[in-house]
């Protein structure tokens, strides 16, 4: 196979710290985080001393500047593991030195265009994230994006950009046109008019909390009172749901199809929330919270308008603390 390195890339400083040619097809995404706001010439002079016996295939600067340090074709030294490296397209990230290991705005999107690239060229078709290290670890159910904590007692990537690995897979695919993928498929449920009405299950994460359990249908809400909600997962027993966050005082995140991953941020909490079905014909997903400052609900809310993006569950700026779901025929 020929390789080739990305055309994104600002700075080049090969190092000497690799093992020669691959002895695996480049199949995995390995996203690391540098502990620190460094600029990709500074990494690169780090990679360059071969006493440091570390290296990556790239690096991105606290600026989103992109740094070639070890070609594609070769195998770099970042993520403790042979057997990793030799299949992943590894990336050092600049970040913050203290945790969550946040990193810039800049950065951040500069990464999902580098990730995009190279699964372009490597013919990766979809990324696939697992919050399962045993999926992550042996490739299982499609999975190709690992962390440096898989293979060694590191906090690697840290828990800024360990919470938004499903959300840079889910960036990543729009740009491969993959996005919709899942629901688009020939295997997706068709379920007709006059059937048995799917059940829905779903579950919240409470900011500073944990998750709770499932709730189905409206046999009870998800939720706890005064408790904002900064996650949600969800699934049909039949068909998809797909469904996506507002987070206060930030912007729409990126569509969730079932529990492929979770929508939502941890600690941030999320004010609004759009839902809709895939893969059903007949039904329609209906929705409403209850917002921590009353114990009302709000109306109930069915599916969303894709033109507009008009219907959708709260109130801009306002936490939710309650959630229920449920399948409702046309």
């Amino acid at each position: 196979m020929t390789y080739t390195n990305s055309s994104l890339v600002n700075h080049k400083r090969l190092s000497p710290n690799h093992s020669g040619l691959r002895n695996h097809v480049i199949d995995t995404i390995t996203i690391h985080c540098v502990v620190g706001q460094c600029s990709v010439e500074a990494l690169g002079s780090l990679f360059a001393d071969p006493d440091r016996g570390a290296s990556s295939n790239y690096g991105v600067g606290y600026d989103g500047r992109i740094g070639l340090y070890v070609e594609e074709k070769n195998r770099s030294w970042c993520s403790s593991s042979s057997s990793n490296d030799n299949r992943a397209v590894t990336i050092e990230v600049a970040s913050d030195m203290t945790e969550p290991l946040a990193v810039t705005d800049a950065a951040y999107k500069s990464l999902i265009k580098l990730v995009a690239d190279i699964c372009k060229r490597n013919g990766i078709k979809k990324l696939v994230w697992s919050t399962n290290r045993n999926e992550r670890m042996n490739h299982l159910n499609g999975c190709n994006m690992t962390v440096h904590r898989d293979y060694a007692n590191k906090s690697c990537p840290g828990t800024w950009l360990y919470d938004r690995h499903g959300q840079i897979a889910a960036e990543v695919n729009k740009l491969l046109g993959a996005a919709d993928q899942k629901q688009n498929s020939g295997n997706a449920a068709k379920v007709q008019q006059g059937g048995k009405v799917p059940d829905v299950y779903y579950q919240v994460h409470t900011a500073g909390g944990k998750w709770l359990p499932n709730v189905k249908n409206v046999d009870d809400f998800a939720g706890l009172e005064n408790k904002p909600i900064d996650c949600i997962k969800a699934n049909l027993s039949t068909g998809h749901i797909r469904y996506r966050v507002h987070i206060i005082g930030g912007k729409w995140l990126p569509w969730v199809t079932d529990r492929e991953d979770y929508a939502g941020l941890y600690g941030q909490q999320i004010d609004c929330v759009q839902m809709e079905l895939s893969g059903l014909s007949g039904y329609d997903v209906e929705y409403r919270v209850s917002t921590a400052k009353s114990a009302a609900y709000l109306p109930w809310v069915r599916g969303w308008n894709s033109t507009n993006d008009e219907g959708y569950a709260g109130i801009y700026g306002v936490a939710f603390d309650k959630l229920q779901i449920r399948i409702v025929k046309k």
